[in-house]
This record gives structure tokens, sequence and C-alpha cells, in this order.
């Protein structure tokens, strides 16, 4: 049985929570360590059975409490060549840390975590799909200006994926951020509409997925229904109906829903 939960979502924060059998993994840890602990115990998780930590890339709100969390529990950080190396530079993966270059498909306690690229204006940034002992598909791809080929191969057939939906575009044009900050989201290098997130639901809706979470909304450039509808309208396109052809769920900046359980 497999339960996932987003602990954390958005530009103040964000990690993800991976579970089966007697422990589970992490994706991110972006706020401090004591409350992802928190965070955690909350849901009934014991941090000390968290087997490893996978990092997305190494912007703050994806890395703040990896160094504490990670040296107070011993476990692996998992982190592409480029990434590790960013992280280890700047003393974040130190001596401490035990930290490994993940390049390929890599097996965890019958798991397997498989990553694929995204584009982001980080030195890399990386998704996920992680394989379950039972066969269940869970897939992370978040903090990309569009959905690459590779991110689409990989995350193809994922039982649920956590999805960005990070902006409304109309939003973030009349809003009040500096016109560099908007350009910088918009880009190629930037995060993903709510448009184009809508566009690659149905693309994962027709390859098998069935439970979609919606992650990283901006607060000052986003509404969770707003998101919600975008995603509901691109998948009825398919002829698909929430509740029988599909589930969906809206992250909060802080997780108030508990697991979600597959």
């Amino acid at each position: 049985m497999a339960k996932v939960c987003q602990l954390f979502s958005g530009s103040s924060g964000n990690s993800i929570y991976i579970g089966w059998g007697d422990g589970g993994i992490l994706v991110d840890i972006g706020v401090s360590a004591k409350r992802c602990e928190a965070a955690l115990r909350n849901i009934g998780v014991d941090p000390a059975g968290i087997k490893a930590v996978f990092v997305t890339h190494e912007h703050g709100d994806h890395i703040a409490g990896l160094r504490v969390f990670a040296s107070r529990y011993k476990m692996p950080v998992f982190a592409c060549p480029e990434c590790l190396e960013e992280m280890r530079f700047t003393g974040i993966a130190d001596n401490r840390v035990n930290s490994h270059e993940i390049n390929g498909v890599l097996s965890l306690d019958g798991a397997f975590a498989e990553p694929f690229y995204n584009s982001h204006d980080s030195v890399a940034c990386v998704g996920y799909k992680f394989t379950l002992p039972d066969g269940r598909r869970i897939s992370v791809c978040t903090d990309t200006g569009y959905v690459t080929d590779e991110a689409k191969r990989v995350a193809a057939g994922s039982d649920l994926i956590f999805l960005e939906f990070n902006h409304e575009i109309s939003m973030l044009q009349n809003g009040s951020y500096p016109y560099p900050l908007k350009q910088r989201i918009l880009s190629a290098q930037g995060h993903l509409s709510n448009y184009a997130a809508g566009e690659f639901a149905k693309e994962l809706l027709q390859s098998g997925t069935t439970r979609f979470v919606l992650s990283h909304l901006s607060r000052e450039n986003n509404v969770p229904e707003i998101a919600r509808q975008t995603a509901v309208s691109a998948l009825a396109e398919l002829g698909a109906e929430e509740g029988g052809d599909y589930r969906l769920w809206v992250s909060p900046p802080v997780n108030e829903g508990g697991l979600i359980v597959l």
C-alpha cells in the first residue's frame, strides 16, 4: 500500500512524503528540519523511518532544512550530479551529509527511483518517478518552464503525479511582480502555468494516470479554484469526469488533508 502527502508546497517551502511498508522517502526539504519533523509526525510518520531524501534542485525553498535533517537521521541524500556539486560547494551537503549522485534508475528498499530533467533556472533540476514494491508509480514534476520530452517519457503511466500548476498567466502578467521576475517565471526556465500543466495532464490521463496532485501554486499569481478548474476543464476535453475517471487534489502551502492512500 502506497501513502503519499505533500507536506509543504510553494515558494515558502516544498516537501513531499512517499511511503510504503514500514518507511518512506522525502522529495526535498524546503522548510526547517523542525517543521519537517512536526509535519511528518502529524501524519503519523516517524522521521527516523525516512529511508532517503531525493533533491530536485538547489533552490532554498527545496533544500532549506536538508543539511540538518539528513545529518540528524543519517539517511542518504540523492541529487543529480550538477545539483550535488553545487550543494557541496555551498556547504549544504557537507561532510555530515551522506550524499550521493543519482544518474539513472536507483534501487532502494524494494523501490526504484528514476530521475528526469526539467527546465528551470537552477544549475540543474530533476523530477522523479518512484516505482514502489507493489508496482505503484508515483511521479513528481515541479519547477519547470515547460514539460520536457524526458519528463513526458518517464512520467507516462504514473498512477499518481505531483504536477506543478504554478500560475495563471493573466494574473501574473497583470500582477505586482517586477517585469524581470514576470519574464523569468514565464520563460522556458521558469514555472509551469495552469494551462501548460492542464495540457500535460491530458497526456498523462491518456497514458493511464488517474490521480493528480496540483502542486507549487503561487500565492500571488494563482488561486486554488482556478488551478482546479483549469485541470478539470482540460480533462473534460477528453470526456473524463472527476470522481469517476480520475481524482484530483490541490496542495495548500501547508498540508491540511493528511495522507493519500493508493
